[in-house]
């Protein structure tokens, strides 16, 4: 590799990163101001919805149903990570606590998304965001209910956070197993 080209790869790199780091706060604005245009619009064409089918109009339909579940909301990223794959694919992981007005209630949740990336035409855009949180709960109260989740009134795939990540069931499993049950009363593994 010529100093040139690697010049380029290191400029492209560092473009590269910023692009992708615009991605989750342009979404969660886009989430917040109900903007469901702009939001599609930084996923691939054809994202894949699961059993929903393909494409950015099935994609629209799934978050303007889900934001009917509130009134008001505030997505906050506190953190982003992005490891690329190659020049035009990376992951990451974007730390976000949300808040959402829901009728009486004001539920807060500490979410990480795990995401895919692909750069095509130029544009970076997100290939899939899995959403996993670590409690939703009312600001008021503690985040306590059954599995760490009490948002009256809605159903939703229950807290799979920590123990999602590789290495928190070997910690708990190992040099913390002998204080666990002292420090917690819901224990994920």
């Amino acid at each position: 590799m010529t100093a040139g080209s690697d010049l380029e790869a290191r400029i492209d790199r560092i473009e590269s990163m910023q692009a992708i780091q615009q991605l989750p706060i342009r979404y969660a604005i886009a989430v917040d101001s109900r903007d469901f245009d702009a939001w599609t619009s930084l996923f691939i064409e054809d994202v894949d919805c699961g059993r929903h089918g393909k494409g950015r109009a099935v994609l629209k339909g799934f978050i303007e149903k889900a934001c009917t579940n509130f009134y008001r909301s505030m997505h906050q990223i506190c953190g982003h990570r992005v490891d690329f794959v190659d020049a035009d694919h990376a992951t990451g992981q974007t730390y976000c606590r949300a808040e959402h007005e829901s009728g009486e209630d004001w539920i807060v949740m500490a979410i990480c998304y795990f995401d895919t990336y692909e750069r095509r035409d130029g544009n970076w855009y997100f290939v899939r965001r899995k959403e996993r949180h670590w409690y939703a709960a009312d600001q008021t109260r503690r985040p306590a209910g059954p599995g760490f989740y009490d948002w009256p009134n809605r159903d939703t795939v229950p807290p799979t956070l920590p123990a999602e990540f590789p290495s928190w069931s070997a910690f708990w499993q190992g040099p913390g197993k002998s204080r666990r049950d002292e420090v917690t009363f819901f224990p994920v593994d």
